[in-house]
């Protein structure tokens, strides 16, 4: 059944490490255009405008950890991608408890729930993790390795085309940015994928789509500043 089919794509893209730009987002188009072989895949650079905003520099994560004065790890990006504040900037060093502290995040309310930060457009570093965890932390030297790259690279965003009788078109936008959250960047990419397929099934359209695949925010402004005036004559 196709809601088998839809779950089965969203464990796929569960795992994925997204953010506004980087590989894991290229992966994810990728995947969604193996299910939609006419999605187109742009790709925009680093400090291109979007109005008064700017493309921001490519993020990837080689590793990432906070190793504890026992020499146990309990943050590490390698068992889940939450961890790693989103954009966090390269960082090597041994920090006492209290140091560290304005470094991490959680949720007393969800103690054991792995919170999602993003440090999209200020630089700085972090980790997330359960409060339950934090709250046991013992004063020692913490040795933290963040292993990432911020350079001059691309944002990517997808865009699908499904031409109707009129020119008449339909919207449809959802985000790819955001990782390992079912409600937040997997169910919306994961149920798009499959609507499209069914648009693309039917015989008789009466109206033309668009359907368009975005970080969120900053790939909706720039999509926006190259196709606003498309999007206001023909977007029903």
């Amino acid at each position: 059944m196709v809601g088998d089919e839809i779950y089965s794509f969203a464990e796929l893209l569960w795992p994925i490490n997204r953010s506004l730009t980087g590989k894991g987002v290229r992966q994810t188009l990728e995947l969604v255009a193996e299910k939609l072989p006419e999605l187109k895949i742009h790709s925009i650079r680093s400090g291109t405008q979007a109005f008064d905003w700017e493309i921001p520099l490519e993020w990837n994560v080689n590793s990432a950890f906070i190793e504890s004065p026992d020499g146990n790890k309990i943050c590490d990006f390698a068992e889940s991608n939450l961890h790693l504040v989103g954009y966090s900037i390269p960082f090597e060093g041994v920090l006492g408890l209290e140091q560290l502290q304005h470094h991490l995040h959680s949720l007393p309310e969800q103690p054991d729930a792995i919170p999602y930060v993003t440090s999209y457009y200020e630089q700085t570093w972090g980790f997330c993790l359960p409060h339950s965890i934090r709250k046991n932390l013992q004063r020692g030297s913490y040795k933290v390795k963040v292993d990432t790259t911020l350079r001059m690279g691309v944002m990517n965003i997808g865009e699908l085309y499904i031409k109707g009788d009129t020119t008449d078109e339909i919207f449809i936008s959802t985000y790819i940015c955001h990782p390992s959250m079912a409600n937040n960047e997997i169910s919306g990419p994961a149920v798009t994928t499959y609507l499209a397929r069914w648009i693309q099934s039917q015989k008789q359209r009466k109206y033309s789509y668009r359907i368009v695949f975005v970080p969120e925010t900053i790939g909706s402004i720039y999509y926006l500043s190259k196709n606003y005036l498309n999007l206001k004559e023909k977007v029903y």
